[in-house]
């Protein structure tokens, strides 16, 4: 990645990965998306590339992040969906020209064309959100059980008892403060 930028954490559900360009939401906030560029980054690194990013869009994949994380944290707790953030899911969701593909893997991939634009590529990103908010993929919405944390992710583990958005970060962190409190006793 970049010098000077946090690493993008990357998962196998693209919207909650999108999520997660905002990690720490309940303690010191780290922003992984604070430049346009690294929108263009993040979105390359996704398989969904564009060429440039103006500010306002940014801001749009802000909003846009915002409104699935809102809405995936109300689908993990069963609450109601906030009207604002399904909103703004739907308006993305519709703005876009993907054109989804098959690979030679037996895999669906979203293709942009030349011209393709950041909107083109948050609609992906919308349409994913809808597939996991709405329940129709294989899985359950959680939150991460980190209390700095709380992120939303989408639970495939067999067991759905999946307790850290990430084991690598969140879950090596909270084990590694549970082993040193005992170590303190």
């Amino acid at each position: 990645m970049r010098a000077g930028f946090p690493d993008f954490r990357l998962g196998s559900v693209l919207a909650t990965s999108f999520t997660a360009t905002l990690t720490e939401r309940r303690g010191d906030a780290v922003e992984r998306i604070p430049t346009p560029q690294r929108l263009i980054d993040w979105l390359a690194v996704n398989g969904l590339a564009v060429d440039s990013c103006t500010t306002a869009q940014l801001d749009l994949a802000r909003e846009l992040r915002e409104s699935i994380h809102a809405a995936a944290t109300a689908g993990a707790t069963q609450d109601a969906l906030p009207a604002s953030a399904v909103h703004v899911i739907n308006d993305c969701s519709i703005q876009g020209r993907a054109a989804a593909v098959l690979t030679p893997e037996g895999e669906r991939r979203w293709r942009l064309n030349s011209a393709s634009c950041v909107e083109d590529a948050l609609s992906v990103i919308a349409a994913d959100a809808i597939s996991i908010i709405a329940g129709e993929r294989d899985g359950r919405l959680a939150l991460c059980a980190s209390p700095t944390c709380q992120a939303a992710f989408f639970d495939t583990s067999q067991s759905r008892t999946r307790k850290w958005c990430d084991m690598n970060t969140c879950g090596n962190r909270q084990k590694k403060a549970r082993f040193n409190a005992k170590e303190v006793r």
